[in-house]
């Protein structure tokens, strides 16, 4: 299964739109030399009132949290990366798109010193679908435990969505693949579980809702952080706590949650059948009601949904204020 990208027509860059096939670093730039990159993903969705950005502000906030980590802020403000992104998915004219802000250091330093790289922002956006594979939301996906481990803490800054990660991603990734399952679920240094190659989990045992702590392997996610509140608000009782290996094979229902894979159920793990070996009632039900919200036909009251139109009422409007 391969998540190939659908090309669109413009990318914004410090400022300016250009052309996709033109945005090109250097081969000596620190992004390709050491990984010195920060991004984020971000989807778009299609509602009654045009396209909008779910949860945009918490994104461009973790962007900026894991840029500051990284000692790599960007010149523009927040707001006017808010401003492009929605910008950006205009001048693409998409309904429904991923939208990937990243932040790199450019072409300059030869060493580890990165003082001399410039710091760039670049803003493209395409179309996505499940990206689990054609059906996944529906029939759930076939996991296993992988091999492959998260850091310990105080190694990589796993709070940090930053793209050198995600070599370790991409190992416990094609370990999955290789072996015949969809996606793999890591353990941390202690063996305790941590998260998915680029998603975080959920359990059900008991009617409680239960999700691995974040204790310094994992990515804080926004769409996990999402399913916490839709449940409370749903009366399911949430837990976050250690989750040991054992502990996965005997829940009741498990499932993914990101911004990619949104909320995926997990029918196996390790050729373990999860529950019935299909999506379970709470799963079904906070699925349903997180992609209500996401499409504008629920949800008002939490505020998660950025209008495109609203937002870029000219698509060229944030390219002209950056240059201002």
């Amino acid at each position: 299964m391969s998540a190939q990208i659908t090309e669109a027509d413009w990318i914004w860059k410090d400022g300016d739109f250009i052309l996709w096939r033109e945005a090109r670093v250097h081969l000596l730039s620190l992004a390709v030399q050491f990984g010195s990159s920060i991004f984020e993903g971000i989807r778009c969705y299609s509602t009654p009132k045009g396209p909008a950005i779910f949860r945009l502000h918490d994104h461009l906030r973790r962007l900026y949290d894991s840029c500051r980590i990284y000692r790599m802020l960007p010149p523009q403000s927040m707001d006017e990366i808010a401003e492009a992104c929605a910008a950006t998915v205009a001048k693409n004219r998409l309904e429904e798109c991923y939208i990937r802000p990243m932040v790199l250091r450019g072409y300059g330093s030869a060493g580890l010193n990165p003082v001399a790289s410039p710091i760039e922002t670049y803003i493209p956006c395409w179309p996505w679908g499940t990206y689990l594979g054609e059906g996944a939301l529906e029939q759930g996906v076939d996991a296993c435990v992988s091999s492959w481990q998260r850091p310990e803490p105080n190694t990589f800054p796993a709070m940090s969505k930053a793209a050198g990660h995600y070599n370790n991603a991409q190992l416990i990734k094609m370990e999955a693949l290789a072996n015949g399952y969809v996606e793999a679920i890591a353990v941390g240094p202690g063996g305790l579980v941590s998260e998915g190659s680029g998603q975080n989990l959920f359990l059900v045992r008991e009617g409680w809702l239960i999700t691995p702590s974040l204790d310094g392997t994992q990515l804080a996610g926004i769409t996990r952080d999402s399913i916490v509140k839709i449940a409370g608000d749903l009366g399911i009782a949430v837990r976050e706590q250690i989750v040991p290996r054992e502990m996965l094979y005997i829940a009741d229902e498990l499932f993914f949650t990101g911004t990619a894979a949104e909320v995926t159920p997990v029918r196996s793990v390790d050729r373990i059948t999860i529950g019935p070996g299909r999506a379970g009632p709470i799963t079904l039900a906070l699925q349903t009601r997180f992609l209500e919200i996401v499409h504008g036909r629920a949800g008002e009251e939490y505020g998660w949904l950025a209008y495109v139109n609203e937002l870029a009422a000219q698509p060229d409007r944030a390219a002209a204020r950056a240059r201002a």
